[in-house]
């Protein structure tokens, strides 16, 4: 768990990594499959080598995939913090083989992804980074697996990279990202669109910036303060006057929901929560990665939405 007070940046010890990586990993990427455009097999054996950093980008990528992908996710403990993670050797290895990289960037796995990427150049790898693909910058809001819309945008990237990687299964990646968008999806496209009906402009409060994208999709009021979200999320500590605010705003009832990432829970986090619980106020969470680990990201988001929904449902008595 990251601390309020330190976040350890690994860039150092990325390229340290990527230094070490550099003659002794491959530059070839295995070839992209060959296969027929029924779905009902590839016609090679040789399937498109996709690693994601992140298992919530990298669940989506298997699925879109199928059986003409092999996916890797590099981060899948949800006790490792993506912002911290100190790459390994291992890890160079695996994005040297990859044909597809799927790194979040906007500052999140800034300090380590691309330093690995370019450790082992390789101008048949395709690098799909989801700032990019939906306009994001460093500073901005990393957390965009919360964000619908965003989440669309990077269903339709992936498939895109899919089809240029393997053009001859490209009606394959189109069926299988029409599954995943309509039936897959579609208990975390009808919760989030009921919450939004039934919830939409309830005032709430959270401990970091990672509600706030989630917030956005579901039409929720978010009373924090945006600077405190954001200090917490990045590991700064939060100002005296953010603080008192929000101890005002649980005080006083101001807020019907708090919700919290409970992979990040600071003394601070720790304090509202029970203040918050204290003054009868629901509490439910959020975490950064899949939790339990090998949940797929809509079982994932599914959970957490019907959490907040129950939560949303005792605070507003609807």
């Amino acid at each position: 768990m990251r601390s309020i007070t330190k976040r350890a940046v690994a860039g150092g010890a990325a390229a340290g990594v990527a230094a070490a990586m550099l003659a002794g990993c491959s530059t070839t990427a295995p070839a992209a499959a060959s296969a027929n455009s029924s779905g009902s097999g590839s016609a090679s054996s040789t399937k498109i080598a996709v690693v994601a950093a992140e298992n919530f980008w990298g669940s989506i990528a298997a699925q879109l995939g199928g059986t003409h992908v092999t996916e890797t996710s590099i981060i899948t403990n949800p006790d490792t913090d993506p912002h911290d993670y100190e790459a390994t050797p291992a890890d160079a290895r695996t994005i040297a083989a990859a044909q597809i990289f799927i790194q979040n960037g906007i500052g999140y796995d800034s300090s380590w992804a691309p330093k690995l990427v370019a450790a082992n150049p390789n101008s048949s790898r395709t690098v799909l980074t989801v700032g990019d693909v939906v306009g994001l910058k460093a500073g901005d809001n990393p957390h965009q697996w919360y964000s619908h819309a965003s989440v669309y945008q990077v269903i339709d990237a992936i498939t895109a990279a899919y089809k240029k990687a393997d053009p001859a299964d490209a009606s394959y990646f189109d069926t299988r990202k029409s599954t995943f968008e309509n039936q897959t999806l579609a208990q975390y496209n009808q919760l989030e669109s009921d919450v939004k009906s039934k919830y939409a402009g309830t005032p709430i409060g959270a401990s970091e910036s990672i509600v706030s994208p989630l917030a956005d999709t579901l039409g929720l009021k978010m009373l924090t303060p945006y600077s405190f979200l954001k200090d917490i999320s990045e590991g700064n500590d939060p100002t005296a006057a953010d603080k008192s605010t929000i101890d005002q705003q649980i005080k006083s009832k101001a807020i019907k929901v708090y919700v919290y990432n409970s992979q990040n829970s600071t003394p601070d986090i720790a304090a509202q929560v029970a203040e918050a619980k204290a003054a009868g106020i629901p509490v439910t969470t959020v975490t950064e990665t899949l939790a339990p680990a090998g949940d797929t990201f809509e079982q994932w988001q599914v959970a957490q939405l019907q959490a907040l929904q129950a939560a949303l449902a005792q605070a507003t008595g609807k």
